[in-house]
């Protein structure tokens, strides 16, 4: 249970790709940390249905569909650009936006700043669409300009179970599972269990 009354600021953005040669699955590679987070709203993606019986509602179900996200940064990498989205870095370093490539999935996590705690949160099943990027000329103010990516976060399954996202704030029994969380893709250990 968080100890927080709010949380607020965005930090220690990282990207992990998915492992698909990995012999157990899901797996990812190694998180890559992505300097500059400015913003990451995730929408809730899904819908209630209601039955009904006896003259009243009797029945509802709530289906998590995963979320709709947008991710603003101060700058995309370029290595990571070509990897997430299937494009090109040809051999002078342009990066080369092609119509073919094949989009990878990767795992996002992040840091969001506490007043008591922080914590950290990854989504494990996104898919990010080209970034928008708008350029203006400089002015008499100097206004950095930043990418923003749209990523369709999915569910995945873990552990016998459909998981979308964790997050976790350090408590008294998770001290090693909070420090090496940015090192690899933590997976939960459902039934209680640390």
């Amino acid at each position: 249970m968080s100890q927080n009354k709010v949380t607020f600021g965005l930090e220690k953005v990282h990207i992990a790709f998915f492992n698909t040669t990995s012999p157990t699955q899901p797996a990812w590679e190694a998180p890559i940390p992505i300097l500059g987070a400015v913003r990451f709203a995730p929408e809730a993606q899904g819908e209630e249905s209601t039955f009904y019986a006896d003259n009243g509602p009797y029945f509802t179900y709530t289906s998590n569909n995963g979320y709709a996200a947008e991710l603003e940064m101060a700058n995309i990498p370029d290595e990571v650009l070509a990897e997430m989205l299937g494009w090109e870095i040809d051999a002078n370093g342009m990066l080369v936006e092609t119509t073919d490539g094949t989009p990878k999935e990767f795992a996002l996590l992040g840091q969001i700043l506490g007043d008591k705690k922080n914590r950290r949160f990854v989504y494990y099943r996104c898919k990010a669409s080209r970034p928008s990027k708008e350029h203006s000329t400089r002015a008499e103010s100097v206004e950095p300009a930043t990418e923003t990516l749209n990523i369709r976060i999915l569910p995945i399954e873990i552990g016998g179970k459909n998981v979308v996202r964790g997050v976790m704030e350090l408590n008294d029994t998770n001290q090693a599972a909070y420090d090496a969380f940015f090192t690899s893709v933590y997976l939960p250990t459902f039934g209680g269990g640390a």
